[in-house]
């Protein structure tokens, strides 16, 4: 028994070891600080050094000497920015925040990825950790290399926007079309698949919607697990979206039906995410949407109907453009014809009560066919 209580703890013991050495070959530098003398090192009070570290998202580590020159120069650079005046404290300690969530979950997928995929073939003898070292030195430097070039790519893209904006609130507060896309019985379905073939259908179901959204003009926003949240500038391509979701993924026999609920407003934006009574709309419009349908509120029936978008509901007859434009503030659309290239149909549904924003009337969107 004793035996084999050594061999556990000398197993134990070398995949440390390997540990250690993939931290150090990732941060390329050696630990040699405590957060006491990190701070010193910097020249940074230790009180914004832990709160720079915190948001980060990393933990307490007391007086352990865990710190590299790495993390001092961060540090400094940081704290420059505040003592520079291009960053208030409040806001460096968002851009720590953001960076490490973001990067939290992107360094937590890429490793469970490579590792699950590139060490199913382990040769005899070696363990995950000891084939992870080799694996990690040859992907490092071509993943910190792409990682900065999508980063200044989107960088690029949401710098394009916050400079077009008319009013800087638009900045942080705008119009936006607020989608919700959800599948049918997920909760019930995971209960009866394998931990395998319920991460294979989650994974589906986020690679299809992320490329049709983004490559339709949309934005992810977050999705989770069983739901995405998506925005766009533009009613119409937010619609477009939103049937071309079903439409997809109505394909694959193994995903779930699709629902979808969206609403247009003004949003609040803050550190990638979007918040506001428009985005609440628009989760509670797709708890109660039918399966493999879109419901959407007045506010976006009457921006579609105000564009020319949708071809006026035959139960509310001619003045239903006008009377949704009314409610929502926005010019009456000029007159069309039955032709007049709308790409889309809308049917009123009944109004009912939803909790925490009153008596809402939703309408029910779907593709306009055309006949020849």
């Amino acid at each position: 028994m004793a035996e084999d209580d050594s061999s556990g703890e000398t197993a134990g013991t070398h995949d440390q070891t390997v540990a250690l050495d993939l931290e150090r070959l990732i941060l390329d530098a050696p630990r040699r600080y405590t957060p006491y003398q990190a701070a010193r090192a910097a020249d940074v009070p230790m009180e914004l050094a832990t709160r720079f570290w915190r948001a980060m998202g990393f933990p307490d580590i007391g007086q352990s000497r865990a710190l590299t020159d790495g993390d001092v120069i961060a540090l400094r650079r940081l704290a420059g920015l505040v003592e520079s005046g291009l960053l208030s404290e409040s806001m460096a300690i968002q851009v720590a925040r953001s960076t490490g969530q973001t990067t939290a979950r992107l360094a937590g997928w890429q490793m469970d990825t490579f590792l699950e995929n590139l060490t199913q073939s382990v040769e005899p003898g070696l363990t995950r950790a000891e084939v992870a070292y080799p694996l990690v030195e040859l992907l490092l430097p071509e993943l910190e290399q792409f990682l900065v070039y999508v980063w200044r790519r989107q960088l690029a893209a949401v710098t394009g926007r916050v400079v077009q904006a008319a009013e800087d609130t638009e900045i942080t507060s705008g119009r936006l079309a607020v989608g919700f896309a959800d599948l049918v019985g997920f909760t019930r379905l995971s209960r009866r698949l394998e931990e395998e073939e319920l991460g294979e259908l989650v994974e589906t179901f986020e690679n299809t919607c992320s490329d049709l959204i983004a490559g339709q003009g949309g934005r992810v926003i977050k999705t989770l697990g069983d739901e995405i949240l998506y925005v766009s500038e533009d009613p119409s391509t937010a619609a477009e979206i939103a049937l071309s979701l079903i439409e997809a993924l109505a394909e694959d026999d193994s995903i779930p039906a699709l629902r979808v609920g969206m609403a247009f407003g003004t949003v609040t934006s803050r550190m990638g995410d979007v918040f506001g009574t428009t985005v609440n709309l628009a989760s509670r419009l797709t708890s109660i949407a039918p399966k493999d349908a879109v419901l959407i509120d007045g506010e976006f029936a009457a921006a579609l109907e105000q564009n020319g978008s949708v071809a006026p509901a035959d139960a509310d007859g001619p003045g239903l453009a006008e009377a949704l434009s009314a409610a929502a503030g926005l010019p009456a659309a000029g007159p069309a014809g039955p032709d007049a290239g709308h790409r889309f149909n809308l049917q009123p549904m009944w109004r009912r009560p939803v909790r925490g924003l009153g008596l809402v009337e939703p309408w029910l969107l779907s593709r306009r066919l055309r006949t020849s």
